[in-house]
């Protein structure tokens, strides 16, 4: 082709593009004008604030924790300046939006109706809303133990509420459903059909995470994404200062503290999970019982946490880097726990999350020390009354 064709047809494309921005009808649509968004926004908010239990259900936090987060957000970098051309968005306008999203699971589009914001602005706020959020909280309310009397405290917990002995927490891996992102091939479509992001998360026996990893492919089973975490690496080095082994029972054989997970584990001296298979004996039918009495804690967490933030009830329709920091947001699931309580009427069936695909590594040692435990809880000391009821 002639370049000067081809010059001439850049020009005139370039020509006809500069054309329809000059003929945009509005700078900003009508719906969206500040003073109709500002008006819309606190009158809302001001019909929330006169019934508290109305305001709970909208928010999923009360009055008086949405209004500690707004001054914890208004101390960061969230808050913007405003200019001369317009007026910024309030911190209690974006923190709402970002809250009404995740509790509702409605859309974007929804949301630009309600608030008169444009589904960009809102797409923006969500970002930096739970990105600031994980920020803002993470440090306070979903920090891992990094002391031994801290750890203690957790092992505690799960002796006096489950009766299983040297627990650091329950350990679980669960799919966040998610829509297909554009040329991702098959790295987030896991085993069970669907496109998911991987939230691997501990608990404690007040259903707090004390641990989370977000973001892996949903093609990753449990053993791969705990092996590449943060906290696995600091449980091999030592890191974690997780308490020296100690006899179960007054005289007996050091036994390490551990995790307890479902059979998506690989067994460990520090993981346990339970026997394999269906032709189980009965000390091996005790331990699953007993271990799975303790690990419900995991699911009841996950079930919390979807109950209240409905987000999570559907595949999330934006990018997975969004996705992450939305599923971030989760830390908001212990700010309430520890403002607000727990409403076990919120409890989401955990079938919301499917389960990671199990896997089996025969490990040796670990083997011995779940062993123990075992012979541990047919022991006098060891067992509870109506254990074998439910074998």
């Amino acid at each position: 082709m002639d370049p000067r064709l081809v010059v001439l047809l850049y020009w005139y494309r370039r020509r006809q593009r500069s054309r329809r921005r000059q003929n945009r009808r509005f700078w900003v649509h009508p719906i969206n004008q500040e003073s109709v968004r500002t008006i819309t926004f606190e009158k809302l908010f001001e019909n929330l604030r006169n019934d508290e239990k109305m305001f709970f259900n909208y928010f999923r936090m009360s009055i008086e924790s949405f209004e500690k987060l707004l001054t914890r957000l208004e101390n960061s970098s969230l808050p913007k300046s405003n200019t001369n051309m317009r007026k910024c968005i309030s911190t209690k306008m974006k923190l709402a939006i970002c809250l009404r999203y995740l509790a509702s699971g409605c859309s974007m589009k929804d949301l630009h109706y309600s608030y008169k914001v444009g589904v960009s602005t809102i797409s923006g706020i969500i970002w930096d809303v739970c990105w600031t959020l994980w920020h803002v909280l993470q440090e306070e309310y979903l920090q891992t133990p990094s002391t031994e009397s801290e750890w203690m405290n957790i092992v505690e917990g799960f002796e006096r509420k489950t009766n299983f002995p040297h627990c650091l927490g329950a350990i679980d891996g669960k799919h966040i459903k998610i829509l297909k992102p554009p040329h991702s091939g098959s790295m987030y479509f896991n085993y069970k059909d669907y496109f998911s992001i991987v939230l691997l998360a501990v608990v404690d026996s007040e259903y707090r995470f004390i641990y989370v990893d977000i973001g892996s492919y949903g093609k990753d089973c449990d053993s791969t994404i705990l092996k590449n975490s943060v906290l696995w690496k600091k449980v091999n080095d030592g890191s974690l200062n997780i308490p020296k082994p100690m006899p179960l029972l007054e005289g007996g054989e050091s036994t390490p503290y551990v995790f307890i997970g479902d059979e998506g584990f690989a067994l460990h001296n520090n993981l346990l999970r339970p026997f394999g298979g269906t032709h189980l004996d009965f000390r091996k039918k005790i331990f699953n019982y007993r271990l799975n009495r303790a690990r419900r804690y995991v699911e009841c967490a996950f079930g919390i946490l979807a109950g209240k933030w409905r987000i999570l009830h559907k595949a999330i329709d934006v990018s997975p880097s969004l996705s992450t920091e939305i599923i971030k947001a989760c830390v908001l699931h212990n700010y309430v726990r520890e403002n607000d309580g727990h409403n076990f009427e919120d409890v989401a069936n955990p079938a919301l999350f499917e389960n990671i695909q199990s896997t089996s590594v025969r490990n040796v040692q670990a083997n011995s020390v779940r062993s123990i435990f075992s012979h541990y809880f047919l022991s006098n000391e060891g067992s509870v009354p109506w254990q074998n009821e439910y074998i």
